[in-house]
């Protein structure tokens, strides 16, 4: 067990005006990362790794806290303004911030997600500090066969979350998990599906598929219909981004709970990310929403649960790296690079004999998220809103330049520039015919760590599918499919075929 003394001593070195300084400049450089689409907190930290070699450790930390909160809160103020999320994470709330948009509630939209992402973020951070002590028995749990199942669990969701076209949303996470076997296998080094083109047999590269999917082919829908895509802007007083009391009594105290546990949950296990946290918390949300026929049309439920899973992901997916060295998404992954880089190494030994560099760390964290995110949108909130106000050529040829030059410093290929634009194009045209593009990213991100789960596992069997009904926490997943699959889509299928059949007699 962790001693209260050390938590409380974090907190009391991250409030050091100096230390507390980092982190304010770390949350602004997080923002602009998180908000921009191309850019992401994980290229923020990478670029400024080499920074970190002459500070010390906990500066350094800090600072690195600051991008990772604000690079997932900060993907929410795009994907409501302009219509394309900053961080994948944002996916969901795109789906309901921008209807709110373009009815010129966007100020509602943001001041539901920021307070959602300071509630999520603190409790997240709050929660890895007070059980950072008993990680090794919850990491333990989770065996190879556990994580395939809750990958397929994620992928189901994705696909079967489609209520009124599922079919689409099949095809859609296929057409991602055929995308992800081009390159080499990651087991046994062959090369797979690059049609005799060396540079596909390093892959596509996630930084490109995502430009391509959400900002190449938003900038060319946008230059397809400029003229009717005009959003009403109003003058905003700042506080029309406080959100009435009468929608926190609506969206129910339940709500956040929930959103919050799937959250950390996600975050723990590896690989999971803030992608598979707020898709899993959006669609607990909208099947036991009293009203599911509001989301997808500015439904603050949805974006209430959403940022508030992904947030509350932070503070989980830093509990395995911190204990195991197993980081639970990309930041998390680079931000132990940073740990590495001074000399601290991962595991229990960590928290055990250096408690005094982690606790201030978590504690940057937490605070970010409590006194950073909430502030940064009454200062900054007006002139998020703006952004809808801007020349639309202007802005996203803006747009479309950052993008393309974040394609290329991800890998510093141009070949993968041109991959972006390619993926954008096919994206466009599945947009043209209503194929969602969230199934599509899920199914290009999960699909690596599906195969591997499922051949380390089928390793470990002889073969044997037998050995996914063995481990408890398998079952439990592949359980919670088919109860999402009955509830998301052949429920939904089945009552509008009683009420086609109705209609017609």
């Amino acid at each position: 067990m962790i001693d209260i003394s050390g938590i409380i001593g974090g907190f009391t070195t991250v409030l050091q005006p100096a230390t507390f300084g980092y982190l304010v400049v770390g949350f602004f450089v997080g923002v602009f990362f998180g908000a921009v689409p191309g850019l992401t907190a994980t290229l923020a930290i990478a670029l400024l790794l080499p920074l970190t070699y002459g500070m010390e450790s906990v500066p350094a930390l800090v600072m690195v806290m600051g991008i990772y909160m604000a690079g997932i809160y900060a993907g929410s103020i795009t994907a409501t303004t302009i219509n394309i999320p900053g961080a994948p994470s944002a996916m969901m709330t795109q789906r309901e911030g921008w209807p709110l948009m373009q009815r010129g509630e966007g100020a509602k939209a943001l001041g539901h997600a920021a307070i959602a992402s300071a509630i999520g973020g603190t409790v997240g951070g709050l929660m890895t500090l007070f059980i950072v002590g008993f990680a090794t028995a919850l990491i333990l749990v989770i065996q190879t066969p556990d994580k395939f199942s809750l990958v397929l669990l994620a992928l189901v969701i994705a696909a079967v979350i489609q209520r009124k076209d599922f079919a689409k949303g099949i095809i859609a996470v296929t057409l991602g998990l055929m995308i992800a076997t081009i390159g080499m296998d990651r087991l046994t080094a062959s090369a797979r599906f690059y049609f005799g083109i060396p540079p596909l047999l390093a892959g596509i590269d996630l930084i490109s598929f995502i430009i391509g999917v959400f900002a190449i082919s938003e900038v060319l829908i946008q230059a397809e219909a400029l003229w009717k895509r005009t959003p009403p802007v109003a003058k905003l007083r700042r506080r029309d981004f406080f959100p009435k009391l009468s929608e926190f009594k609506e969206i129910g105290l339940w709500t956040y709970l929930k959103s919050m546990v799937i959250g950390y949950f996600m975050g723990v296990l590896p690989g999971a990310g803030g992608s598979m946290a707020a898709l899993a918390a959006y669609s607990e949300a909208m099947r036991s929403s009293k009203h599911p026929e509001r989301y997808g049309k500015g439904e603050v439920q949805g974006i209430a649960a959403a940022e508030s899973a992904n947030n509350t992901m932070c503070g989980g997916a830093m509990l395995p790296m911190i204990t195991f060295g197993i980081p639970g998404d990309p930041v998390a992954a680079v931000t132990m690079a940073v740990l590495l880089i001074h000399g601290l190494l991962p595991g229990p030994q960590l928290v055990l004999q250096q408690f005094h560099i982690i606790a201030p760390m978590l504690a940057a964290l937490t605070l970010c998220a409590a006194l950073l995110i909430i502030p940064s949108l009454l200062l900054l909130g007006p002139y998020y809103i703006r952004i809808a106000s801007v020349n639309r050529p202007i802005l996203y040829s803006f747009i479309t330049m950052v993008a393309m030059v974040g394609a290329y410093v991800a890998t510093y290929v141009t070949f993968q520039m041109g991959m972006a634009l390619l993926i954008g194009v096919l994206a466009y045209f599945m947009r043209k015919h209503n194929y969602p593009l969230v199934p599509l990213l899920l199914g290009f991100i999960l699909g690596p760590i599906a195969e591997l789960y499922l051949r380390r596992s089928l390793a470990v069997s002889g073969g044997s599918p037998l050995i996914f009904f063995t481990h408890p926490a398998s079952v439990l997943f592949l359980i919670l499919t088919v109860i999402f699959v009955y509830f998301l889509g052949v429920r939904p299928w089945l009552q509008s075929r009683a009420e086609r059949k109705l209609r017609e007699s």
